[in-house]
């Protein structure tokens, strides 16, 4: 073995034939396993830009929806504009649908297939980068043994040469010099020697070139047996990245996806839907000439002793001791997408002593007048809102206001549709709920 760990110094070339350069091969089982980690990293952040992605398409959806939804525009328009954001939500649902594959599917696949093909020992490392190596050094050890014989060889050759050539320049010198005969002599005979020295080694080095050559064709083909079977564990995992690189493209590849097809031909077929001229006969009915009217007629004075109760009455009808006789309607214009319409009702005065002034709807034992006084209290609240629509207050404990004009709610709506608000002058009244938007 210590002869074997010898060759592997002095490398001479690149070339995967000397001595350790399988290295290169066995360290591309270590590089497989790791490309495996790699890829599952690379899958797991897609998966979460995927997921990142499909969270902001469906809160942008939800913020725009309510401010459409809210805002002015109205008909066939405002369906087509509301269907972009449909389009995110289902498109986000498509991109979770990605994730979700992505992690479920692709990462889990690759997790797998490493378990399986890379299997850890319990020194450290790998059980096939083990397999690995010790095949290419059985497979070189025999040819690698020879090598270093061969370069024992060479260096005597070379080393024998070198004396050769000293020997030969000190008896050339020496016959120069004139030297006794006596040194001449032995000068020539040290030359003779190391000239056979040099024949001898040379034909040592020749004899383990010539041995050297004849193990080589089987270190070769066992070579490229070891070789072969880490092609074929290499050629399975870039068979099994490719497949999976296949299935991931299905999966991002929405384009493909029916549903995603089927978001954008629904989104196409709304936003063609849009009816313009709908839309302007919509407004017309509702907002502009074509909305009902009570004309004013000619009405005759009623000397009847009964008489219409304002809406505050009607709300303290179970304590004022007065009997409802009958309830008319008078139609209110609507202005809004939900209408709201005031009741005129009548009363008989009670026999029962009452001292109530039946002429006066405000009338109550509060000293100071209040209208507010006499009726449940509203929770306290201070909301701001602006008004739809304009509105004349009818009776003295309501608002007057323009369309577009804002002022604080002060009190819930109750359960007749009516809320107490606070205009900016600082009057307190009541206010048709539906006529306003809260801020």
């Amino acid at each position: 073995m210590s002869d074997f760990h010898d060759s592997l110094v002095d490398v001479s070339s690149d070339s995967f034939w000397e001595v350790g350069n399988y290295k290169r091969v066995v360290k591309r089982v270590d590089d497989g396993n790791r490309l495996c980690n790699d890829l599952m990293t690379c899958l797991h952040e897609r998966a979460r830009i995927e997921k990142s992605y499909s969270q902001q398409l469906s809160e942008w959806a939800k913020r725009w929806r309510q401010l459409v939804e809210r805002g002015p525009q109205y008909g066939t328009l405002e369906r087509a504009w509301c269907a972009l954001m449909t389009e995110a939500e289902k498109v986000s649902d498509l991109h979770m649908e990605v994730k979700a594959a992505l992690m479920a599917e692709d990462y889990e696949k690759v997790k797998n297939w490493q378990k399986d093909a890379y299997h850890k020992q319990m020194i450290g490392g790998f059980k096939e980068t083990k397999e690995a190596d010790d095949g290419f050094r059985k497979a070189q050890k025999p040819w690698a043994k020879k090598l270093k014989e061969v370069d024992g060889m060479k260096k005597a050759y070379h080393a024998a040469c070198k004396d050769e050539k000293a020997a030969s320049s000190r008896e050339s010198t020496s016959k120069l010099e004139n030297s006794n005969a006596e040194a001449q002599k032995k000068l020539q005979e040290k030359l003779e020697k190391s000239q056979q020295e040099v024949q001898k080694t040379r034909e040592r080095y020749e004899k383990s070139l010539l041995e050297l050559e004849k193990v080589t064709p089987q270190y070769m083909e066992n070579m490229e047996q070891v070789f072969e079977q880490w092609q074929q564990f290499e050629d399975s995992r870039l068979g099994f990245f490719k497949e999976l690189l296949l299935g991931v493209k299905q999966h991002l590849d929405l384009s493909a996806n029916h549903k995603y097809m089927t978001v954008y031909h629904t989104l196409e077929d709304t936003i063609q839907a849009t009816d313009t001229q709908e839309d302007l006969r919509w407004f017309r009915s509702n907002h502009g000439p074509g909305m009902p009217m009570s004309w004013p007629q000619f009405e005759e004075l009623s000397m009847d002793l009964n008489r219409t109760f304002s809406r505050r009455e009607t709300k303290r009808k179970h304590t004022d001791g007065v009997t409802l006789t009958g309830i008319s309607h008078t139609t209110e214009t609507t202005a809004s997408k939900t209408s709201s319409s005031a009741s005129v009702v009548e009363k008989t005065p009670v026999t029962d002593g009452s001292d109530e002034e039946t002429g006066n709807p405000f009338a109550s034992a509060n000293a100071n007048g209040n209208p507010f006084e006499d009726e449940p209290s509203s929770p306290v609240v201070s909301v701001c809102v602006r008004a739809l629509y304009e509105y004349e207050g009818q009776e003295q404990d309501e608002l007057s206001f323009r369309a577009g004009e804002e002022f604080t709610k002060i009190g819930e709506e109750d359960e007749q549709g009516w809320c107490k608000g606070r205009l900016s002058d600082g009057t307190v009244g009541l206010y048709p709920a539906n006529y306003t938007e809260d801020l």
